[in-house]
């Protein structure tokens, strides 16, 4: 896997996922990785799971989010935990963007 020591925000590209969902990959190495993920109101982030562990962050906007059984409101400034294969998702109910992490790195993601 790549390893840069920087992520200079103006020299990286957006990836448009489709449906009002769009990521743009930051730092990362073998361990852990930064991701940002900007929603328009009414995108869905489809539920899903993987072997990753998430932490998610709210940087704008409000999200419902759904981790396993429990559903929860959080608006900027917030985070959440996603443990390891646990079906998670969320709905954007206003335009906003989550900063992402994983342990480990999203390889799935460097190979789109």
């Amino acid at each position: 896997m790549k390893s840069e020591l920087f992520q200079i925000d103006k020299e990286t590209e957006w990836t448009d996922l489709g449906k009002g969902v769009r990521r743009k990959i930051a730092v990362h190495d073998d361990t852990l990785m930064l991701v940002k993920v900007r929603f328009e109101t009414g995108a869905v982030g489809e539920l899903h799971s993987h072997l990753h562990t998430q932490i998610s962050y709210v940087r704008a906007g409000v999200f419902k989010y759904t981790i396993g059984d429990v559903a929860q409101i959080i608006k900027k400034g917030d985070s959440c935990i996603i443990p390891s294969n646990t079906l998670h998702g969320c709905e954007c109910l206003e335009a906003g963007e989550l900063i992402d992490s994983f342990t480990p790195p999203r390889a799935d993601f460097l190979t789109l």
